[in-house]
Order: structure tokens, then C-alpha cells, then sequence
């Protein structure tokens, strides 16, 4: 192993190597932008200066991490990728805008004004397509659509595009009132929702397309976490529990004095440089993000200065919070006198939200009764020959606010399958509070169909139309399980039990108690109307290829 020698406090030499893209000002001491006056009590962390800033300590560091990436960043691939999807469908949308108006055909007699003087002509009709095109583009560019921080996650990229659209038509519009071309017409109704939808769902493949190279080791960001041991630990941790995330973390910067790395599960993540070669190691490993974990101890002006440091570079600064749990769309930040300050809306249980999430539940349900009423009519059928019992299993579930109701269920088990569950309870594969078998024995021939596609379910349907039930919210649980819970898992019950929810779609029976609880209160916690919708098509998904369910 090559061990490092005794740190000692040391300028920051020149490197014969590195190139600025810019002249910068001058940099005094060796640190991120030392040239600053510091508070005379601040310390500075000492990093081995013969192993950080010698030709060959950095080419021994390249080696170790993988050494520089070749070719054009993923971002830049990705982006080609997403511009060409864009030009392809917004012309396929114009030009199919322009068959239907070249099929609804001839000059408006009644025009007058500005589109009688000037009649449609060949210029101006090859034209419109074109322009209209560029215009989209244009304002696709403006919202920033392919922008490196909403491709690929979450909601907003798709937000952008809908508003760059809606931008583009409310722009047609205003030409149309003030030309008077009727032609331009069926770009605003042919156009408009066929490019949207385009646009979206072009986005929503090419995001599918996205994880899965992920998953295989590509269109990954080189990163380095620079922060405190623990922190930095923290965030390496969750970004590498979750396969397919945006980051490879290929090194790390700690505020210590201790140069051996950070384990990681079966890893190690080296130490690649100090706070204050945080920039030389970023040019060096072409390091595509720097993450900064918690708050470093090196002064207040840390993460300023370091933005200053990477000026010039492909280099994103993302800023990590051990704020778990919250939702994006619930922080916002607010500068008051200077201070950069986080607010964290509120959880809100009543009101309009709620009385929508409510109406969706009744429309939905009760269509959901209607067309599946032949299929239950045969499961009912099925059940009973099975085995000769009753139909459906009613159990006590609780509710919001702790009230208890009658859940209904296709019967899946034996008729004595109460009586039979203390014995079994030794034998079970649950954590905590749940009780979970992989081959119970109870469950009947019929009742393991059912089970693995959820159709025993679907007479929870009635529950949701009647009130007692959500279509998305957490599982509703036993009252047993409630007499366990701890103080705060008692949040669980501020909103309605889920047909399906967080739990159903990420390991279902699968789940570990504590990661139940944990998704369960996510949700309770961060639920959106667009959330819900979310669910709803992951668990279509979930069903029918179906995975932890037994």
C-alpha cells in the first residue's frame, strides 16, 4: 500500500501541467483562493505536500481512481440526444399541422386587414413550419429543458417543456390576432397537443433509456464529496444504496489529517486531495461534480470560495443536506439580509388537497367497480369452488385518526387462518411489527394467484368509494401492529390507508418493517396529487410484473 508521508503546511506549487481556461488572480498560500484575508483564527488543514503536488503523486492518483475520462461527458451525449428527439417530433408536429391545413385548403374569403392584403403565399406558407419550429426550439432553450440539473429526474423537466410550449402557442396566438391568417390556425390545434405529448413522452423514454445505462455503468458524473469523515460517509453511502444514481463518486476530500479512505460497503473511496487542492483534483481526475457535504470545517467562506476555484471548468457545485425525507417541492430558499435561508413548508392533512385527492378517489374507484364487476363476479366463483368457504375475508383494519373499519378482501387463505397464526408467528420472514411468509401455508391454491397479481384486492374498491380507504396513501395496518408503534410512527394514520402506495411499488411483502414505516411516512409527510398519479401507473407496472408478493 503506498503510504503517505508526515503532512507538513505547504505552498501550493505551480503545476507545470495546468493550463487555465482564463486568466485567473493570483492565488497566495496554496488554497482555494488564498489570496482572500481569512480570520486569524481559523484553522487550516495540513496536507502531505510531496504527496499531493509532485508530478507523480497525481499520476499515481490518476491510476488509482480511473484516470481522466475520454470523449465528450455524458451530460453533452445526452443533450445531442435530447435535441435531436426535440427537432425530430416538433417537426413531425408542424408538418402534420400543414397537411391538415393544406387539406382544409383555400383562402379565407372573409379575411380582411392585414391577411387580406397579404395572402397566403407560397413563401409564407413554406415558411410558417419553419418558423414555428424555430420557435419552439427557442423557447425549449429559454426554460432551459435540457438543462444538467432537471434531465433525467424528477418532475421539472417535464414542467419546462409544457411551459416552453405553452409559451410558443401563446406567441402564435398573438400573431394570429394580429394577422388575421387562419392558416396559422391549425398549427394551434394540431401542433400544440400532438407536440406536447411528443416532447413528453420522448422525454419519458429517453429518461427510461437513461437508468438503464446507468445501471450499467454509464452517463454517470465523476464526482468527488468533499466534507467532514462522517459526512462525507453519509452521502457517498446513499448515493451508491441505490443502483442507476447520477453520481460515480470516484474520490473524496476530508477535513481531517488522516489520508487512509472511506469504506464504503465492499469499497474503499480514496482521499484524492485536501480542501485546498479541491480544484487541482477536480482538473486532474476530470471530475465532473463536486458535492459538498454538510459544512466543511475551514471557514465560513468555504463553498464561495470553492465556486470561485472551479470557474472556467465543466465542473457542477451541488450542495448535500442530511435533510431527509423532504420532498423537493416543499423547500424553498429565500435570501433575508444576505443569509441564504431554507424554509420547509409545512405537511398540510385538510383543506382544498385533500378534497381533491378525495373526489379522485371517488370518480376512480367507482369506475374501477363498474369495469371490473365480471372479473370479481368470476373470482367470487372461483373462491368459493376452491375450497367451498366464504368469498371474502373482512378484517379490522385502522384508518385515519386512528378509526377502525371493516376491510374487504377475495378470501386467499383457509377458514381457520386466524386461529392458525400464533403458530406460525415463530416461523415468520417479517421484521418489527409485520408478520410475513414466503410459502404460508394457509394460503390456498386460488388464493396464491390472487395474490401474486393483487386481484384479491380489488373489493377494496367499495372501501375507497365509501370513504374509508385512499387509492394511494400508506398500508393500512392491523390494530395490533398500532398498539406497537413508536410515538412518531403514529403519523402513519393522518391520512387514509392506500389501496397501493410507496410500500406497494418498491418490495411490497419484500419490505423490512422499518423501511415500511420509513416509505410510509415519506409519503404522508410529502403526497402530491401528481405523486399519487406516479403510483398509480408504477403499481400497474408492479402487478403485472410482480415481485415480493405473497
Amino acid at each position: 500500500m503506498h503510504r503517505l508521508p508526515e503532512p507538513e503546511i505547504h505552498a501550493y506549487p505551480a503545476h507545470s501541467a495546468y493550463v487555465p481556461a482564463y486568466p485567473l488572480p493570483p492565488r497566495i498560500g496554496g488554497g482555494i483562493m488564498s489570496g482572500i484575508s481569512r480570520d486569524a483564527g481559523e484553522s487550516r488543514v495540513a496536507w502531505p505536500s510531496s504527496a499531493r503536488t509532485t508530478t507523480a503523486a497525481w499520476a499515481d492518483l490518476g491510476d488509482r481512481v480511473g484516470g481522466a475520462s475520454t470523449g465528450a461527458s455524458w451530460a453533452l451525449r445526452y443533450r445531442r440526444r435530447l435535441f435531436a428527439a426535440d427537432v425530430s417530433i416538433i417537426s413531425a408536429s408542424v408538418v402534420l399541422a400543414s397537411i391538415v391545413e393544406a387539406f382544409r385548403g383555400g383562402i379565407d374569403e372573409t379575411a380582411s386587414g392585414f391577411a387580406a392584403a397579404h395572402p397566403p403565399t407560397l413563401f409564407i406558407t413554406l415558411g410558417y413550419p419553419v418558423g414555428i419550429g424555430l420557435l419552439w426550439l427557442l423557447c425549449l432553450a429559454f426554460h432551459r429543458t435540457r438543462d444538467l440539473s432537471v434531465v433525467g429526474t424528477g418532475a421539472a423537466e417535464y414542467k419546462r417543456v409544457t411551459n416552453a410550449t405553452i409559451l410558443t402557442f401563446v406567441l402564435i396566438a398573438l400573431v394570429i390576432s394580429i394577422t388575421g391568417h387562419e392558416s396559422m390556425r391549425a398549427y394551434f390545434f394540431v401542433a400544440l397537443p400532438g407536440g406536447t405529448l411528443g416532447l413528453i413522452g420522448s422525454r419519458f423514454a429517453l429518461r427510461r433509456w437513461l437508468m438503464r445505462q446507468r445501471k450499467l455503468g454509464n452517463y454517470l458524473s465523476r464526482a468527488i464529496v468533499v466534507g467532514s469523515r462522517a459526512d462525507v460517509r453519509y452521502v457517498i453511502d446513499r448515493i451508491d444504496e441505490k443502483p442507476g444514481a447520477l453520481y460515480d463518486v470516484v474520490g473524496a476530500v476530508v477535513d481531517d489529517e488522516d489520508p487512509s479512505g472511506i469504506s464504503i460497503g465492499s469499497r474503499v473511496v480514496p482521499i484524492v486531495a485536501g480542501l485546498d487542492d479541491v480544484s487541482r483534483a477536480v482538473w486532474k481526475m476530470s471530475v465532473e461534480s463536486v458535492i459538498v457535504a454538510g459544512d466543511p470545517r475551514h471557514g465560513t467562506d468555504y463553498v464561495r470560495d470553492l465556486g470561485w476555484s472551479l470557474e472556467g471548468r465543466a465542473t457542477e457545485l451541488v450542495i448535500a443536506s442530511r435533510m431527509a425525507n423532504i420532498a423537493g417541492p416543499r423547500i424553498h430558499f429565500r435570501p433575508v439580509e444576505g443569509l441564504p435561508l431554507m424554509h420547509v413548508e409545512l405537511p398540510q392533512f385538510d383543506g382544498p388537497k385533500h378534497m381533491m385527492k378525495r373526489a379522485t378517489d371517488v370518480a376512480l374507484s367507482g369506475l374501477g367497480i363498474l369495469l371490473t364487476l365480471p372479473l370479481m363476479a368470476v373470482i367470487a366463483l372461483v373462491v368459493r369452488a376452491d375450497d367451498g368457504g366464504p368469498v371474502l375475508f373482512r378484517q379490522t383494519r385502522v384508518g385515519r385518526d386512528g378509526q377502525r373499519f371493516t376491510m374487504l378482501k377475495f378470501r386467499t387463505m383457509v377458514v381457520d387462518a386466524e386461529a392458525r397464526l400464533a403458530e406460525l408467528e415463530a416461523r415468520s420472514e417479517g421484521a418489527g411489527l409485520l408478520f410475513k411468509m414466503k410459502q404460508d401455508p394457509r394460503v390456498t391454491r386460488a388464493g396464491r394467484v390472487l395474490r401474486k397479481y393483487s386481484l384479491d384486492e380489488l373489493p377494496q374498491l367499495f372501501n375507497i368509494f365509501f370513504g374509508t380507504m385512499s387509492i394511494v396513501g400508506p398500508r393500512p395496518p392491523l390494530p395490533r401492529e398500532v398498539e406497537g408503534y413508536a410515538d412518531h410512527v403514529h403519523r402513519r394514520l393522518y391520512i387514509k390507508p392506500g389501496l397501493t402506495g410507496m410500500w406497494q411499488v418498491n418490495g411490497r411483502s419484500d419490505l423490512s418493517w422499518e423501511e415500511s414505516v420509513r416509505l410510509d411516512l415519506y409519503y404522508v409527510e410529502n403526497w402530491s396529487m401528481t405523486v399519487d398519479l406516479v403510483l398509480m401507473w408504477r403499481t400497474i407496472k408492479v402487478i403485472l410484473r410482480p415481485e415480493g408478493a405473497y
